[in-house]
């Protein structure tokens, strides 16, 4: 069963989001986000092992169809990206802004690999989770 960080995919989701004109950089953001849990108090983890999740997540999140190159005409740079329909479906199932995301991420949590496309795309078209 593979297990994903959702916080930290959640990060990288908003970067993609609000990433027009600039390059898009998942190590940096994972040392962003190592500061951030760690200014809450939280037990931060290995930084090293973080920055080559977040590659491997930048690399997932494009192959799988998450997220696509940002064109020129939306600020896209060649570097940066914009979130797919999937991506949008993805960020609004695990945003933490929203009450109540802790049952999207259990049952995402609960598939042997939430974010293979046909798993995604079914459990995303759950009403019972959304």
């Amino acid at each position: 069963m593979t297990t994903y960080d959702w916080d930290f995919i959640e990060c990288l989701l908003h970067e993609v989001q609000n990433g027009a004109g600039h390059s898009f950089k998942p190590r940096a953001y994972a040392e962003q986000y190592m500061a951030e849990k760690a200014a809450r108090g939280e037990q931060p983890c290995n930084l090293d092992h973080l920055k080559t999740l977040a590659d491997e997540y930048e690399k997932l999140l494009l192959n799988r169809g998450y997220i696509e190159p940002r064109p020129e005409a939306q600020g896209g740079n060649g570097e940066n990206f914009v979130l797919t329909p999937r991506g949008s479906s993805l960020l609004s199932l695990i945003n933490s802004s929203i009450p109540g995301n802790d049952h999207p991420r259990q049952v995402l949590d609960e598939q042997l690999d939430a974010l293979d496309t046909a798993t995604f795309d079914s459990v995303a078209g759950l009403a019972q989770i959304a």
